[in-house]
């Protein structure tokens, strides 16, 4: 029996050395040691009292005592970074109890991870989850890269919604690499709202329906949705007017119903009231930013509870009246979202009023469909009708960051042309300086000093288009833009589904940059697949004809008489050398004087 006490003991010890060893082989990243902003959902980063708060520390003075408590909880907070680890790790502390009666600890307290593939698509990577007095998430067996290179990919980071975060810190093993990512440039969607905003009842902070919307339109998003506190009240409102919004989504109607036994005295006409002073107060200050008002999305037990449905039905009566109110107005760029385009049933809540992971989506659907109509950010089934990030070239350039240098350059020096394209384009010459620029003095014979260039190694059109909906042609009026984009979607995409990622790519010019010059350049021939891009440049051809643009087929001038490419001026099949890059700009200057 003393030999077993021993031997037990022994491996208990080695047990706990092991486990001390693994823990020493993880190296964390404590968000709040970042130098740069790093927390996004935050619309006043530099002055929350609290790391994780959602709104500035002198709101305490200005707003109602449960108002600040729910700011102070992480809804909508997201942290982005790259890793190429198999495995990550989250450890951080709670101020307040994990879960709740009707909501799972997951989704009051628990984190949410998702990455982005090179190629932009996104996934969900399932945790294992210990909730204690620190809680701890360890995401295992992850696959570290794409088949494009070996430094990893985006992850996205998303905080609980019902809780308050007091420290977290990520770790990652040891040799791999972490690079934590800045909050991005983008004006934020801002919701203002109710419980349902905040996330109520999410299994997870993912599925809130505020985070499948940013997800969907991929943009930052500001979740002001405070629980049982969405009530369009002044003080708030004063406080989201000074964040330069991309859009306002004002869904409060769940708080504002007139109930018997509610503690909220209100009459209707003070709920119709407070719509009108909202609105005014936001349009006095941004006059052009969109205002979305959301209609109550019902009760799930509504068609058996005359007394739910009358309820929801009266206080959306009122938001109608006030909708007409505004218009009459002559207060613009405002919308109303129905009840019915939510699609809420009997199966998306869990009490009747909290939506279930069900219901969330469905809020985020009907959501997307009426911004992105507003936004003119259109999308579409195919894949070049989709805009989508990449990173395919990280180890030749960084994406995001050309992104964010090209926005810079923009505000700094306003570009008179815009050459939009792929690497052919990324590596001729101009700004932003690319890796390298292999027709340096031909670019600027061709396109001039005050040109800019927005061509990206590995873009295909859907690239291009989310580009064009997150600022890279605006502010600004240039006097013409080039594009050329489709051949990275030849071995992709059939020639129909690249015209149709055309015809969208054509209407995003058109409404971002109505007084310049537009030219279509065909898609420059290359080795072995020729024919199959002359015959979709007929079709480019027609498709400038139809929508009213330039367009011009320079490629040609690298066809031999037999209708193959000449291979002297290619470095390898596709892309031209410096004396094709030449011979190229000597033929767009010529065709387009």
């Amino acid at each position: 029996m003393r030999l077993k006490t021993i031997f037990f003991l022994f491996a208990a010890v080695c047990c706990s050395l092991t486990s001390q060893a693994q823990s020493a082989q993880f190296k964390w990243w404590d968000p709040q040691a970042a130098q740069f902003p790093v927390i996004e959902g935050q619309a006043w980063p530099k002055e929350v009292k609290n790391p994780y708060d959602r709104l500035p520390a002198r709101a305490e003075k200005q707003v109602r005592d449960q108002v600040w408590e729910l700011s102070n909880q992480s809804a909508g907070l997201m942290i982005r970074f790259r890793a190429n680890s198999s495995e990550i790790k989250v450890r951080y502390v709670v101020g307040g109890k994990h879960a709740l009666p009707h909501m799972a600890a997951t989704g009051v307290s628990g984190v949410d991870l998702y990455a982005i593939t090179s190629d932009g698509a996104w996934r969900w990577s399932a945790g294992k989850y210990a909730f204690g007095d620190t809680i701890v998430y360890h995401f295992k067996n992850l696959e570290p890269n794409d088949n494009y290179h070996k430094l990893g990919r985006e992850y996205r980071l998303f905080l609980p919604l019902y809780n308050s975060v007091k420290w977290m810190e990520i770790g990652t093993p040891e040799g791999t690499t972490f690079s934590p990512l800045a909050v991005r440039p983008d004006k934020p969607v801002v919701i203002y709202g109710t419980s349902i905003a905040q996330g109520a009842c999410a299994s997870r902070p993912g599925m809130a329906w505020t985070a499948i919307l940013g997800r969907k339109l991929d943009h930052p998003l500001v979740n002001l949705g405070f629980s049982g506190n969405g009530r369009l009240e002044k003080e708030v409102v004063d406080l989201i007017s000074e964040i330069d919004a991309k859009i306002y989504v004002l869904d409060c109607l769940p708080n504002l119903t007139i109930r018997p036994d509610s503690k909220l005295d209100l009459t209707i006409e003070e709920v119709k009231k407070r719509v009108i002073g909202t609105v005014t107060a936001l349009r006095q200050k941004h006059p052009e930013t969109p205002i979305v008002l959301a209609e109550h999305a019902g009760y799930t037990d509504e068609d058996i509870n005359p007394q739910s449905k009358h309820f929801y039905m009266e206080v959306n009566d009122a938001l109608r009246e006030s909708f007409g109110q505004l218009k009459a107005l002559g207060i613009n760029h405002i919308y109303l979202i129905p009840k019915a385009d939510f699609g809420q049933d009997i199966e998306t809540t869990v009490d009747g009023t909290h939506q279930t992971d069900l219901g969330m989506m469905r809020y985020a659907e009907g959501y997307e469909k009426h911004i992105r109509e507003i936004l003119h950010e259109p999308k579409g089934t195919v894949s070049t009708t989709q805009p989508i990030t990449q990173l395919r070239e990280l180890n030749n350039y960084d994406w995001e960051s050309r992104h964010r240098e090209i926005l810079e350059l923009n505000k700094t020096n306003p570009p008179a042309t815009v050459v939009i394209g792929n690497s052919i384009t990324h590596f001729w010459g101009g700004l932003p300086k690319g890796p390298r620029a292999n027709g340096a003095d031909s670019w600027n014979s061709t396109f001039g000093a005050n040109s800019r260039n927005l061509g990206y190694g590995w873009d295909r059109v859907e690239n291009v288009l989310w580009r064009i909906n997150h600022g890279e042609l605006d502010g600004f009026s240039a006097k013409q833009i080039f594009v050329n984009i489709g051949t990275n979607n030849l071995h992709l995409n059939t020639d129909e589904e690249i015209v149709e990622g055309w015809k969208l790519l054509i209407a995003a010019l058109k409404y971002h940059q109505p007084n310049a010059k537009i030219t279509m350049l065909g898609i420059y021939p290359r080795r072995q697949q020729e024919q199959r891009v002359a015959t979709l440049n007929e079709k480019l051809a027609q498709l400038t004809g139809e929508m009213n643009i330039g367009f011009i087929d320079p490629g040609k001038v690298f066809l031999q008489k037999d209708g193959k490419i000449d291979e002297s001026f290619f470095s390898d099949g596709l892309h031209p050398n410096a004396k094709g890059y030449t011979l190229l700009g000597t033929t767009i200057k010529a065709s387009t004087k």
